[in-house]
């Protein structure tokens, strides 16, 4: 009986991560996801099912390391605006390839809609993390004086998550990082004390 190939299962899934950010689900071939994980096409239908089972794992993941990645360093920060606005204006300071890239999570919402339930799923869970961190935040800001008293702070947070989706799919279709800026420094001047 012949002795299939070991892999790294998470370098694997990593690999495909790469991919389905760059390309999107539809135009990443599974050709293409072979080459990059280093698999065959069946020791990747043994691991991760088929293509869409793979791309949700890998949404899965690409969304919680981002989000981690994220929290932590807004709970890092000691002024909860100046992390709101890091978090904005990090859009601007990317690199060209960085920004036209975007981020897979705003990726699949364009790509998907609500069209698939499983993706939107996990946008959903993903959306729901960053509204409760953005709420506290601002709450944060409140307290210290930072933000506006009179400052809705459950408003105040989806203003800043659609800000910072609409200034990735901006970044995406090309805007240049002083356009980026400018956004992002609107966006957190109207939440500011004054």
């Amino acid at each position: 009986m012949p002795r299939t190939k070991e892999f790294d299962r998470d370098e694997a899934l990593r690999r495909a991560v790469e991919v389905f950010w760059d390309r999107g689900y539809e135009a990443a071939s599974t050709e293409e996801l072979l080459a990059a994980m280093g698999i065959g096409r069946q020791s990747m239908y043994n691991a991760f099912g088929d293509k869409r089972r793979l791309y949700l794992e890998a949404l899965r993941r690409y969304q919680a390391e981002t989000s981690a990645d994220m929290f932590e360093r807004l709970s890092a920060a000691e002024s909860p605006l100046s992390a709101l606005a890091g978090v904005l204006l990090e859009v601007a300071r990317q690199s060209d390839e960085e920004r036209r890239r975007s981020c897979m999570a705003v990726n699949a919402a364009a790509e998907f809609g609500r069209s698939d339930q499983e993706v939107a799923a996990i946008l959903d869970s993903g959306n729901d993390l960053c509204h409760t961190a953005y709420t506290r935040l601002v709450a944060q800001a409140k307290r210290k004086g930072e933000a506006r008293p009179d400052l809705d702070e459950q408003a105040a947070a989806r203003f800043l998550h659609s800000t910072l989706v609409g200034l990735r799919l901006r970044a995406r279709a090309g805007a240049s990082p002083e356009v980026l800026h400018d956004i992002a420094t609107v966006a957190i001047d109207g939440l500011r004390a004054r």
